[in-house]
């Protein structure tokens, strides 16, 4: 059937029911009405390119269930794109509702199709990654012609969502250099759109020709995912100048992008102290209007490389529990290394648990109903029934049968001392035996 209207947001405003909407509805228990007129105002994304025909879509927004993104891709050291779709897949089985191809190294664009053909979840790029990658030149030869066309070669594709750093400008140089954070610029797009700057003298092609931008963005129904360069990469620079007068930038960019019917999440930090997370999604939701916050981490402390996904989980429940929308999840080998296999389901699984936690704080609709669930099985013991609501049943079982008890009934941490039993057994009126 051929589309009447050019993206989610241009048919929301027109009152028209798409099948990515109306999917959606059902998979959050939400009136269609409802999600139209969030969709309408930007307050919810649905990422869903014209090209990516496999795409089963998710809304995103603060009222919604907390989605998860799982970054992939090759570097020159790990090269293997049959291990990076293996990733793909695994991610998606495991729940994961958005994939990013970060690639840099190698022939990419077959990769991105095969996503685009093959992958359910949406699927996001950084296109200034690719430039150079793409046209194998050095970055200050590039031109900003040669940065729109790459954007539009992914769009074409089928990518869903694309990380544009348009908030930083020539401005951003000089504070930069003035303020002296401690960690800089930590966001490899936002370096690179900086090193441009820098060595050609232009200004940041993604926001100079963002007009031009949004025009591929509508064309294809591609959201955009306005790119945080200055990004806190520690705690010492959470919040800073930096950060906060690129946030502003990115309110104005996000309010043209809604005037052409393009769909806009914003970007945030990053490495913030727990203790300023909540002010900064207030912050974002009120200069960029309620966009959806699409946040890496928080990353809560510094000091623990290994354990990344701990530290961002931590920070990850408590932004979504005060309005992010949407998490990326952080590897153990978050400032270490390409993620592995492993590496990836331990990412998954930490942010999962963020996101589902948020989603209960939230009263999101049927969030608790699994735990309800859960608590069910445990008080009949039922181990079948606990392994049925868990995040990942696998790891569970394999520590039970790791470590079985003498009895079903119990487990090797209590044994016969275990409350559940005792107390299932007074209340029946029974014997409890505990030697």
């Amino acid at each position: 059937m051929e589309r009447n209207y050019t993206t989610q947001m241009d048919a929301a405003r027109r009152g028209i029911v798409t099948p990515e909407i109306e999917t959606v509805a059902k998979k959050e228990q939400m009136f269609v009405e409802k999600l139209m007129e969030l969709v309408a105002c930007g307050k919810v994304v649905i990422p869903a390119n014209k090209n990516h025909k496999c795409l089963n879509p998710e809304g995103v927004g603060s009222m919604l269930r907390t989605k998860i993104n799982v970054n992939l891709g090759v570097s020159r050291d790990c090269k293997d794109y049959n291990i990076e779709m293996q990733k793909v897949m695994s991610a998606v089985e495991m729940g994961a509702e958005a994939i990013m191809d970060l690639s840099s190294h190698g022939n990419t664009s077959p990769f991105r199709c095969k996503l685009t053909k093959e992958c359910p979840a949406m699927i996001g790029t950084v296109p200034v990654y690719d430039s150079v990658i793409h046209y194998q030149r050095d970055l200050d030869t590039l031109t900003a012609q040669d940065f729109i066309d790459v954007v539009r070669l992914h769009a074409q594709e089928g990518v869903d969502f694309v990380t544009l750093h348009c908030g930083i400008t020539r401005k951003t140089i000089d504070q930069i250099r003035t303020h002296k954070r401690k960690m800089n610029i930590v966001s490899r797009g936002g370096s690179l759109v900086f090193a441009w700057m820098c060595m050609t003298g232009n200004e940041n092609p993604f926001y100079e020709y963002y007009d031009d931008i949004l025009e591929i963005c509508r064309e294809y129904d591609v959201t955009i995912s306005l790119g945080d360069a200055c990004r806190p990469g520690c705690l010492a620079d959470a919040t800073d100048v930096c950060q906060m007068e690129e946030l502003v930038r990115l309110g104005e960019l996000t309010k043209r992008a809604w005037e052409k019917d393009v769909q806009v999440m914003v970007e945030g930090p990053g490495h913030v102290p727990m203790d300023q997370i909540a002010a900064n999604m207030k912050v974002q939701q009120t200069i960029c209007m309620g966009a959806p916050f699409y946040v890496l981490g928080p990353l809560v402390t510094d000091i623990a490389p290994g354990y990344d996904h701990i530290t961002s989980a931590i920070g990850g429940a408590i932004a979504a529990m005060n309005g992010a929308a949407f998490l990326c999840y952080v590897t153990p080998a978050e400032h270490l290394a390409l993620p592995n296999v492993d590496d990836v389901k331990q990412g998954i699984i930490a942010s999962k648990i963020a996101a589902h936690a948020a989603d209960i704080a939230k009263g999101i609709p049927g969030a608790r109903d699994i735990d309800d669930k859960m608590a069910d099985a445990r008080r009949k013991l039922d181990w079948e029934a606990q392994w049925e609501c868990a995040i990942d049943p696998e790891t569970a079982k394999a520590i039970r049968a790791d470590r079985s008890p003498e009895h079903d009934d119990t487990c090797s941490m209590c044994g016969k001392f275990c409350a559940v039993r005792s107390m299932n057994k007074a209340l029946n009126g029974e014997h409890i035996d505990i030697l």
